[in-house]
């Protein structure tokens, strides 16, 4: 694989990961202050929405972690 393809390309992932983190940590933050305002069942609600995110993430570590991998080849 040429290192500058692969270079962009995990960029690329990283930034997607980044992004996804972002919006989880503002999920995070929206549940607690339903919660803090006693209204926990909606956060709870908001909360579980980060699973997706955190779903994704991980898959593009994984894609990330292997396409670095092949490109070390």
């Amino acid at each position: 694989m040429d290192a500058h393809i692969v270079d962009i390309v995990i960029k690329a992932h990283l930034k997607e990961m980044s992004e996804r983190l972002d919006r989880a940590a503002s999920l995070g933050r929206a549940a607690l202050t339903c919660a803090d305002t006693g209204n926990v069942s909606k956060g709870i609600e908001i909360a579980l929405d980060v699973e997706q995110l955190i779903y994704e993430v991980t898959t593009l570590l994984n894609a990330a972690s292997m396409i670095n991998r092949l490109g070390a080849d």
